[in-house]
């Protein structure tokens, strides 16, 4: 049974689209029930000024999607960043357990977007976990040896470098 809470952010999701030229860009997927978000954040002045979501999921993870950009926007980055898993259950007025994956996936989505806007602050490209180990030398992420870390090389040749 899901809050009244859910229900609304389901039927009314807020926030809901792409920012063009994103500041910065989060997506997290959980293949082992489907749902896909995609999280973009426009930042002025180290404040998250505005947070829009793509979602491919289930009605909790829409909801889920929804409330966390409504829990981010107008707060610093580090604020942002300590929107918790918790947080957007509490948030939602309550998720079905079987329903906390898709908190943890909207908070995560959020986290990479603003670890991306930073990454891209020092010129460097973010590296997601399941991307391999992070320890380099490249121009980008300091590998002495592309080869040695596919990521690296991948984001060398996007960026041309």
């Amino acid at each position: 049974m899901y809050s009244e809470i859910v229900m609304d952010h389901f039927k009314n999701p807020r926030n809901v689209g792409e920012i063009p030229n994103a500041d910065g860009i989060g997506e997290v997927g959980n293949p082992a029930c489907g749902d896909i978000m995609t999280f973009y954040i426009k930042v002025k002045d180290n404040i998250l000024e505005d947070v829009k979501f793509k979602t491919f999921g289930c009605g909790a993870a829409i909801a889920v999607s929804s409330i966390v950009t409504e829990m981010a926007i107008g707060k610093t980055l580090d604020e942002a960043m300590k929107i918790s898993h918790r947080a957007v259950i509490e948030a939602l007025n309550g998720l079905p357990k079987k329903k906390h994956h898709c908190s943890n996936l909207g908070s995560d989505a959020l986290h990479r977007a603003i670890e991306d806007y930073l990454a891209k602050q020092k010129g460097r490209a973010y590296h997601k976990p399941e991307d391999g180990p992070e320890v380099c030398n490249c121009p980008i992420c300091d590998v002495e040896d592309p080869e040695e870390a596919p990521y690296c090389a991948t984001v060398c040749d996007r960026t041309g470098t």
